[in-house]
């Protein structure tokens, strides 16, 4: 069961295709089957010309698996990974040349 345990949109920086990007939605997600949970931190940078526009690109999504193991589901390391998450995105931004802001959310984060 793939489960995105958080998921928030910020204004952000960067330029993919030519197209620049205004913002990007950052998760982190889990996937457990058959008793074996993997974690993943991605983040997606998209045009959002106006305040409509929560497009999601395919051109512009990067992730980083940040756990693998046996197990299940666990609150105590999720949020042992939020404490890094900032760090984990901004780590695969700046690798594309891209920003995303922390201080600019453009809607309130979505929790599981």
């Amino acid at each position: 069961m793939v489960i995105d345990v958080y998921s928030q949109y910020f204004s952000a920086e960067a330029e993919f295709s030519s197209v620049p990007r205004r913002a990007a939605l950052v998760k982190l997600t889990s996937d457990s089957e058959a008793g074996f949970i993997t974690y993943t931190v991605s983040a997606t940078f998209f045009p959002f010309r106006d305040p409509e526009d929560f497009c999601i690109t395919y051109d512009a999504c990067f992730e980083k698996q940040i756990y693998s193991a046996k197990g299940r589901r666990s609150k105590k390391r999720e949020k042992a990974f939020m404490e890094s998450f900032r760090d984990i995105v901004d780590g695969l931004a700046a690798e594309q040349g891209a920003k995303v802001f922390w201080d600019a959310p453009l809607r309130d984060p979505v929790l599981a």
